[in-house]
């Protein structure tokens, strides 16, 4: 077997301080126990900051003071905005965060007509080595805490809400596609996904429908997450559907082939319900060629079903500096052509801010 560059295991960095957000709600009212308070006192802080997107405890009225104080230490700031950027006249909003030791991660709030959206980071930096992407160029520096990645949704619902995207809008779409590979932190990232979909005042009360995890092909954590429970849609980035050029664009492919990826993608379809969707960055003379289309669309229809599938096409975000160029416009029209032609649906996914660095891990890179 061909050797990786690729970390399962991110290095031993400590997480941040508990917070709230790493709790369930048996958790919650074990900690509030211990700091020598009745139990429902959880509760009333939990439908805060669940329900009304509220970190701060001094705005926690219902409270007395001294119950304030001694709960606290269950908020501990855990990212602060170092930069902010917008675009697409104010429907994009990318943000760059530090976390309690200085690590860096990103999230970006879009707005829609029909939705919010907000892009999630799960860890600082990305193991999976994949070179067109600037957080695999860039490494893994550590996982990201569940409360770190809750807190990422719960400031973009207060945002949408007070307007940050202009009109107020409500926070309905979730997707694990940020800097990391979620299946690679799989216990912090699952945890979140109970916050994030449990209603108030146990979670954020978003829908699973409206949650999408993203993967390069972790094969045994895909089957895993299938079993949670949690219908959630499983996006897998394929980015290729032969071997010998995955082994190169995608290295976890040296481990998992492509066609054990799939079944694993049938698997999850078939025990959840969901219809999976193959992400797939369109690189000009790489990957965009027309048997490319034909043989994607000829294996996604064997091995997943046409109707449990959907690909989703992405115009690459050239990196600085990098070798890869997204594909001219007829070829990406003839690639979604071949596609359909199998009978499985294929769409272009919308560009959003390129000038402002919104590809995962550039706008860290650049504040490195």
């Amino acid at each position: 077997m061909t050797s990786l560059p690729l970390v399962f295991d991110a290095p031993r960095r400590a997480l941040p301080p508990r917070h709230l957000a790493d709790l369930d709600p048996a958790e919650r009212r074990a900690a509030v126990a211990e700091l020598g308070l009745p139990g429902f006192r959880a509760d009333q802080v939990a439908r805060h900051y669940f329900g009304r997107f509220t970190a701060d405890v001094d705005a926690m009225t219902d409270l007395s003071p001294a119950a304030r104080d001694v709960l606290r230490p269950l908020l501990p700031e855990l990212v602060t905005p170092v930069l902010e950027q917008a675009c697409d006249d104010g429907a994009t909003r990318k943000t760059l965060w530090k976390g309690h030791d200085g690590t860096r991660a990103e999230s970006v709030l879009m707005g829609y007509p029909d939705r919010a959206t907000v892009c999630v980071s799960s860890q600082a930096g990305c193991g999976m080595a994949c070179p067109f992407c600037a957080t695999g160029q860039g490494g893994l520096e550590r996982n990201m805490s569940t409360g770190e990645i809750v807190e990422q949704v719960r400031q973009a619902a207060a945002a949408a809400r007070d307007g940050a995207l202009g009109a107020p809008a409500r926070l309905s779409n979730v997707v694990f596609m940020g800097m990391g590979e979620p299946l690679a932190n799989y216990k912090r990232v699952v945890a979140a996904l109970r916050r994030i979909t449990s209603p108030a005042p146990d979670g954020l009360g978003i829908s699973a429908r409206g949650v999408t995890v993203s993967t390069v092909g972790l094969v045994p954590a895909i089957d895993k997450l299938a079993a949670e429970g949690l219908p959630v849609t499983l996006a897998v980035s394929l980015h290729t559907p032969d071997d010998e050029l995955r082994d190169t664009l995608v290295p976890v492919n040296n481990r998992w082939k492509v066609d054990e990826v799939l079944d694993a993608a049938r698997r999850y379809a078939m025990t959840t319900g969901r219809r999976v969707s193959i992400e797939y960055a369109l690189i000009r003379d790489v990957n965009d060629h027309p048997w490319r289309a034909d043989l994607l669309g000829k294996k996604l229809a064997q091995r997943i079903g046409k109707h449990r599938v959907h690909v989703n096409l992405i115009p690459l975000n050239p990196t600085p500096g990098s070798e890869w160029d997204a594909s001219p416009r007829r070829v990406q029209d003839e690639f979604v052509r071949r596609v359909e032609a199998a009978g499985v649906a294929c769409t272009v996914r919308d560009t959003r801010g390129r000038e402002i660095a919104a590809a995962c891990g550039q706008l860290a890179a650049s504040e490195a």
